[in-house]
């Protein structure tokens, strides 16, 4: 299979060829849904604590007699019933919502969603993605060259818009990128589906190196 591939100013300098078992899958949307779905609960932090009746301060004493009050009986004013008194199956930080991720379905999924973004347009190869120093307004050009080439929303300042990953830690491309929200950039190595999901176009630069990275996760 082959695509185009660009340059820093988003001209189309030449294709490139991907392995159609990697970026030729079908799709897949149980799978995506349960990895991604996987994920996010495993990044979930169990912050909120509440006391039960037991960890609430007070209450020791029998708030009245039993009987001949004409009053509900009551053994303690730390009941959950009371103003004051504890929290009936609240949350508590005890709570795990970690689940298990297979890596083989983490990676197929990875390239399910490669495999769709090619398909929709919105997967970009960019070839020599190195810059001499970090300026945000040579960010800013890639980007609009890129959205005159045909990927108009990758221009936008809000939301998330692309995902730019490099084959190795690059100061000049992050600082360069620093200032402008709707792009993250990190390392192809660390390329999750989650934020596959969440960026609509992924961006690719230096292919050759990158992509080696890519299928050696396969292995």
């Amino acid at each position: 299979m082959k695509t185009e591939i660009y340059n820093k100013e988003g001209k189309a300098s030449g294709t490139i060829n991907l392995d159609d078992q990697l970026f030729d899958l079908k799709w897949n949307a149980d799978l995506v849904h349960q990895v991604v779905r996987s994920m996010e609960s495993n990044a979930r932090q169990s912050n909120a604590d509440t006391k039960g009746r037991g960890e609430v301060r007070g209450g020791g004493k029998k708030p009245w007699r039993q009987k001949g009050t004409g009053r509900a009986r009551h053994g303690s004013s730390r009941s959950p019933i009371w103003v004051g008194g504890g929290i009936a199956h609240g949350p508590t930080s005890e709570k795990n919502y970690d689940k298990k991720i297979n890596k083989k379905m983490k990676t197929k999924a990875l390239f399910t969603l490669l495999s769709q973004k090619l398909r929709d347009k919105e997967l970009i190869f960019i070839e020599d993605f190195n810059l001499s120093a970090p300026k945000t307004k040579t960010a800013k050009v890639c980007l609009e060259g890129l959205a005159a080439a045909g990927f108009e929303k990758i221009n936008y300042q809000k939301g998330s818009r692309a995902l730019l990953t490099t084959s190795k830690v690059d100061e000049n491309i992050l600082k360069s990128f620093n200032n402008v929200t709707a792009v993250k950039v990190e390392e192809v190595r660390n390329m999750n589906p989650l934020d596959v999901v969440k960026y609509k176009y992924v961006v690719i630069t230096n292919p050759d190196e990158s992509l080696k990275v890519l299928t050696g996760r396969v292995k």
